[in-house]
């Protein structure tokens, strides 16, 4: 693996290589892990990488490692950059023979994510795009027990992501860099929070439901003063079916923390899961009491090999956002390790987000700023 930001005291980069260490299938081996020279190659000192592989820019790192012997230059890299920055390292990796992990959203632009989907599909290479929340086990099991049609019908799904850290104006009175450019529309996009948690909640909503969102009606607010891209917002939903259900995003909840939370009614039943209590899944019946499931790698025939696999204790050991993240980056390569061995991957491995994903991502940014901006009641979902 080589990596592309994340350098010295950012957030991501740090949770990135957690998790991609987790399950020993990934070594990091290069990095151009910042836009400043000196920043890289201190934090490549501090990750104890060759110096001869740490670079001052990607244009370095890709240039340096596809001369290298195929068992030797680095199989993947992912990239941690600021959304703005993450479309010309992702088309060079590809156009140079690199599978791509990236963050979310996938790009600043839905052309780009277009672009991006038609270099992979030209290459045949892999991307995982970081959508944390689909690596969760009971997230996993939520989706599969919506598939075998348990519940019946799918009717509603409530969706939420509330969070309080942009209660005041934290990118100029604090000093916050991760608010900064995350409210700054040449950084972030056309949406701050919308872009930022909505596209999380909209992702899985259609992970879990299996329905691809076909309207909406959006209404986003800037609440406070001096901000340039929304910060709250709630969206009308029209899926595919005959579903409906309601998004809710907000960075302004004060207290609030980062509670996602999903519940899906179906005609026979409802399904309850939410971030901050992760290894339990709650279904209600209509016609008898309500089961709670919980995670646990020793429940093998009770839930899905979809949920088991991607436990990695028994019952009552939390494994929570550092893990789920684990889980995108292991099943992403356990199925490159059998593409570069000629093996048909697993069907549990597949399960990662990817360009698709990112597509729909960046249209649902679309679409939601669209609608806002509309004196239509709804918006077809364009993409």
């Amino acid at each position: 693996m080589g990596m592309i930001g994340g350098g010295k005291d950012a957030f991501i980069g740090a949770i990135h290589r957690i998790a991609a260490n987790m399950d020993g299938q990934i070594e990091l081996v290069c990095g151009a892990l910042s836009m400043h020279p000196e920043i890289a190659q201190e934090s490549g000192r501090l990750l104890f990488l060759p110096e001869d592989r740490i670079y001052n820019t990607y244009d370095e790192l890709f240039k340096a490692e596809a001369q290298k012997p195929a068992d030797e230059r680095m199989d993947f890299v992912t990239i941690v950059t600021p959304n703005f920055a993450h479309f010309a390292p992702a088309m060079q990796a590809l156009e140079n023979g690199f599978n791509v992990v990236i963050e979310k959203p996938i790009t600043f632009t839905l052309e780009e994510a277009q672009q991006l989907k038609a270099k992979v599909d030209e290459t045949g290479l892999l991307l995982l795009l970081t959508h944390t929340y689909s690596g969760y086990p009971m997230v996993k099991e939520a989706k599969q027990i919506i598939k075998s049609g348990k519940l019946g019908k799918v009717r509603k799904i409530y969706v939420e992501y509330i969070q309080g850290w942009l209660s005041r104006l934290s990118e100029r009175e604090e000093g916050n860099a991760g608010a900064a450019w995350r409210t700054d529309p040449k950084k972030s996009g056309k949406s701050g929070c919308m872009g930022d948690i909505g596209t999380h909640a909209a992702h899985l909503a259609e992970y879990i439901s299996g329905l691809k969102i076909t309207e909406l009606n959006a209404s986003l607010n800037i609440v406070v003063d001096g901000r340039m891209l929304d910060d709250d917002g709630a969206v009308l939903l029209r899926f595919e079916e005959g579903a409906t259900g309601t998004l809710i995003a907000s960075q302004v909840a004060a207290g609030e923390e980062n509670a996602l939370k999903i519940r899906v009614y179906g005609e026979e039943g409802s399904l309850e899961w939410a971030q901050m209590e992760p290894n339990t899944l709650t279904l209600k019946w209509i016609d008898k009491p309500a089961e709670t499931l919980r995670a646990g790698s020793n429940y093998a025939g009770r839930l899905s090999t979809y949920a088991t696999s991607n436990c990695r204790t028994p019952g009552g050991h939390p494994e929570g956002y550092l893990e789920a993240f684990g889980n995108l980056y292991r099943n992403f390569a356990l199925t490159l390790s059998a593409k570069i061995a000629g093996e048909e991957p697993k069907a549990e491995w597949l399960d990662f987000p990817s360009v698709e994903d990112g597509i729909r991502g960046m249209a649902f940014i679309n679409n939601v700023v669209a609608s806002n901006g509309s004196n239509e009641k709804w918006t077809k979902y364009t993409i």
